[in-house]
């Protein structure tokens, strides 16, 4: 949603489920974690009213532990926090699941993947950011798909479920690398909402004929 018409929330949000999409993304920006600001929890209840798909919040915000139970009751179905924005990440993932919401992981671009070995499995989802975080439109940094073959990689030997999840750069130039490097869900904003005909570019990322 980050790349949306703000002015047409509505509408912008209940399109992605009438051409095709599966997920809604929301990236919440603080100003301090990335140098950008977005919304809140309640621009995520508004919508909510909207659209009937999975929200995947994805807080990239300092001390995220503060607001889980605001963007639990604004409608989120999964809570992304950062693990180079939280430092309790046990306690704040356990937290997301007492909220009855599924909890993600998020790393940035310079941060390993077996950083995150110890709270693995306690997550409904990875994130992996193929962008340093902040902005849209930016492009993919081929190296960080490493990461997601590492993911798959630990999931099959720790038998974990997680999905993997990647954002920044993803479009339809991208999205044959990830998918061959074993990513399950494809986060794209600039390329759908600037799309001429966003279901044909629905169609075509899910290599539909």
């Amino acid at each position: 949603m980050l790349a949306s018409d703000f002015s047409r929330g509505a509408a912008e949000v209940a399109s992605i489920k009438n051409h095709g999409a599966d997920w809604v993304h929301l990236d919440v920006m603080d100003g301090a974690f990335v140098p950008n600001i977005s919304f809140g929890p309640v621009v995520i209840e508004s919508l909510r009213k909207h659209s009937d798909l999975p929200f995947d919040t994805h807080l990239m915000i300092e001390r995220p532990e503060r607001y889980i139970a605001d963007f639990a009751a604004a409608g989120s179905d999964y809570l992304t926090i950062h693990y180079e924005g939280n430092v309790h990440l046990d306690r704040t993932l356990n937290l997301i699941k007492e909220h009855r919401v599924k909890a993600g992981i998020s790393i940035v671009p310079s941060t390993p993947v077996d950083a995150l070995k110890e709270i693995l499995h306690l997550v409904d989802l990875v994130l992996v950011m193929s962008v340093n975080p902040g902005f849209g439109g930016q492009k993919m940094i081929p190296s960080t798909l490493k990461k997601i073959t590492r993911l798959k990689d630990l999931r099959e030997e720790c038998g974990y479920t997680y999905l993997i999840s990647v954002d920044g750069g993803v479009n339809l130039d991208t999205v044959s690398s990830i998918i061959e490097a074993g990513v399950d869900v494809a986060v794209t904003g600039s390329a759908f909402f600037g799309a001429e005909d966003r279901t044909r570019f629905v169609q075509r990322m899910k290599g539909l004929p």
